[in-house]
């Protein structure tokens, strides 16, 4: 039996669909070790993104493993590593019990440490940011989006998994941890060492406000963070809070938002659009599944997107979305490029597995992972722009934006 719930992985940039499962163990007569291993073997053979597992006989792979002397739980961990590792794919990936349990907590609200979304390369194995929380310790210290993380406390994250990154980084509030880091351009050698306290890391993924433009538009700006349990309800409470106080146009700003609960992505592109696909859902068998708008938008009010190379994952499928069925302009510059789907699993002792089970596709089947959404009007981001000039003034996006809802009948609400 296999129970569905939509979940995200805090420090994974991808939508993660969280199936609980439990398998019989085998027959045989395996030691309880290799039946853990057999166990993360069925899942992977059975639902792998990819049906030739990287161009290898998968049976002989877990046959190798099992070959393998497996005297304790740490023997096995690492041999599930290794045999996981034949796939050449980041996101699919063991975890033991604590790390499993720490990512669970991941949209629960409230964390501690410095506050950074994360991927790794596939291949270099490089450490990347996808974004800093809006007002954690990261981002106070100044580390933007796809910037490189190369060393913690000294350590090469080149040898580590995310999951053991994310762990180096985690640790009580009040207490130190340095990063290497480059930018995204910039050669090893140009990295600085950032020395970043952790602290208490609140989740609130929504700020909202009423705006008056300079032709007196009543505008509702709203900020979405990451896409969190609470983000569908907080957004959904904005707009019928702008709507009262008469808003006449919006601005939705996920610039720098790394994803979260794909549900969430689906229930707040519900909230703007009133019919049309949502997001595709591509297994290795072809479309798996689809979501669609059940005709409960909240306004008809124009709308733009802002978006950044920080917008990823559940963010690129509600911008994608709003832009294809032509409820909204994007403006910013190119999004990420995240389109891998992953599910957790349970293992029977309490560890984790996530596996890449399918790739997401927009309403007009653009594939975006690796290429990103492309938006309307490319408008670079200022990089000296701080936190609080974001959605100001100052900040060349959002003036586009104001610009481009100043012209009459540019957006139009629900056309197709």
């Amino acid at each position: 039996m296999i129970k569905r719930m939509l979940r995200i992985g805090f420090l994974a940039l991808l939508p993660i669909a969280l199936f609980l499962t439990s398998f019989a163990a085998p027959a045989t007569a395996f030691t309880p070790e290799q039946q853990l291993l057999s166990e993360v073997w069925r899942i992977v053979d059975r639902a792998y993104v990819d049906d030739t597992f990287n161009h290898q006989n998968w049976w002989l792979v877990r046959q190798r493993a099992l070959q393998q002397p497996l005297p304790d739980r740490e023997k096995v961990y690492e041999a599930i590593q290794s045999m996981l590792a034949t796939l050449e794919d980041p996101f699919t990936r063991f975890m033991r019990p604590d790390q499993y349990r720490s990512l669970q907590t991941n949209t629960s609200g409230e964390l501690t440490g410095v506050g950074l979304q994360i991927t790794q390369e596939s291949g270099s194995g490089e450490l990347r940011v996808i974004a800093p929380i809006e007002g954690s310790p990261a981002e106070q210290a100044g580390i933007k989006p796809r910037d490189r993380i190369l060393k913690i406390n000294g350590f090469p994250t080149s040898k580590l998994t995310l999951d053991e990154a994310a762990e180096r980084m985690r640790g009580p509030m009040g207490s130190q941890v340095t990063l290497t880091v480059a930018a995204e351009e910039e050669a090893a050698t140009q990295a600085r060492e950032v020395d970043i306290v952790r602290n208490r890391i609140t989740l609130n993924p929504v700020y909202a406000e009423l705006r008056t433009t300079e032709n007196g538009t009543p505008l509702g700006y709203i900020r979405l963070s990451q896409f969190n349990a609470n983000a569908a309800i907080e957004v959904a409470n904005a707009i019928q809070k702008l709507e009262s106080q008469d808003a006449a146009a919006y601005v939705l700003d996920l610039r720098s938002n790394p994803g979260g609960l794909l549900q969430a992505g689906i229930e707040v592109a519900r909230l703007w659009l009133d019919e049309g696909t949502i997001v595709y859902t591509v297994n290795r068998n072809g479309i798996q599944d689809s979501f669609a708008a059940t005709g409960k938008a909240l306004t008809q009010d124009p709308l733009v997107v802002l978006v950044n190379q920080g917008t990823a994952s559940a963010s690129e499928i509600l911008a994608g979305a709003l832009q294809d069925n032509g409820r909204a302009k994007l403006i910013g510059e190119n999004t990420f490029g995240k389109g891998l789907i992953q599910s957790l699993f349970n293992l029977s002792d309490g560890s984790g597995l996530a596996v890449t089970i399918a790739k997401y596709e927009t309403p007009n089947h653009h594939d975006i992972n690796k290429l990103g959404i492309a938006p309307d009007f490319n408008v670079p981001l200022n990089p000296s722009l701080t936190r609080e000039q974001v959605g100001t003034e100052v900040d060349p996006q959002y003036q586009a934006a104001i610009e481009l809802l100043s012209q009459p009948s540019v957006v139009a609400a629900g056309a197709g």
